[in-house]
């Protein structure tokens, strides 16, 4: 069995200069829910590749009667947007792969930013997004959209190590922390980040009630989707 995680690209793209998004969940499904809110409300996203690995789930996922990899790479052309999408939560010990994954395709595709989010519990009333930068531009491009930058905190997991590896190698990275309700469902935390992903990335646009109607669907097949796969999940990593 190999660690590593494989690029299969099915179409080239130029996306240079553009924006790479982390689509990968980490605590909850928050940031999933965001990027496939960005993907169906924005048009023209394309699959252009997949991830795999012998470490993730051997499972297809079907959607619209279309199979799917677990992880897949889509992108809109005309935005030179690119999205890391997956329907599953990889296990922690694939982590560090994956971020090492996403942080070489967008330096080998000259990239200038790559977004990531995560949820936070808080017990505040409505959800809120704040921002953290790896670098002077991204710190910047949170100040010109008005993203508050979060002082003093923690970020975990894969959005953690695009932070740490992007601020020692200069690869602008922005991590969106959406401070969400402790028992508030996650769509509503995926719709904010998504309408925050939408005023960093030009071009891009969404419609909140759109954005909430889409983003509730999209959290339930994602939920369906981690129940179906638990067993494969526990026999590989036991």
């Amino acid at each position: 069995m190999t660690d590593g995680i494989v690029v299969r690209e099915i179409t080239p793209i130029d996306v240079k200069g553009g924006y790479l998004i982390d689509g990968f969940p980490y605590t909850g499904l928050a940031n999933a829910i965001a990027t496939e809110s960005l993907i169906n409300t924005t048009s023209e996203f394309e699959l252009i590749g997949v991830l795999d690995s012998e470490l993730f789930p051997p499972v297809s996922i079907i959607r619209d009667e279309t199979p799917n990899f677990p992880a897949r790479i889509l992108a809109n052309k005309s935005l030179k947007v690119v999205v890391f999408s997956s329907y599953l939560t990889p296990h922690e010990s694939t982590h560090r792969d994956v971020a090492r994954t996403i942080l070489k395709w967008a330096d080998d595709h000259k990239c200038s930013f790559i977004i990531s989010s995560s949820a936070i519990k808080s017990d505040g009333e409505a959800p809120f997004v704040i921002g953290v930068g790896s670098t002077e531009e991204a710190k910047k491009k949170l100040q010109d959209t008005d993203i508050p930058i979060l002082k003093n905190g923690t970020v975990p997991g894969i959005p953690g190590i695009l932070l740490n590896e992007g601020s020692i190698a200069n690869i602008s990275v922005i991590v969106l922390l959406c401070k969400a309700r402790e028992e508030g469902p996650d769509f509503r935390a995926g719709a904010e980040i998504c309408m925050a992903m939408s005023k960093l990335v030009p071009g891009a646009s969404c419609n909140l009630k759109q954005l909430l109607n889409e983003a509730e669907g999209i959290e339930q097949n994602l939920k369906q989707a981690e129940q179906d796969v638990g067993p494969l999940r526990d026999a590989i990593y036991g």
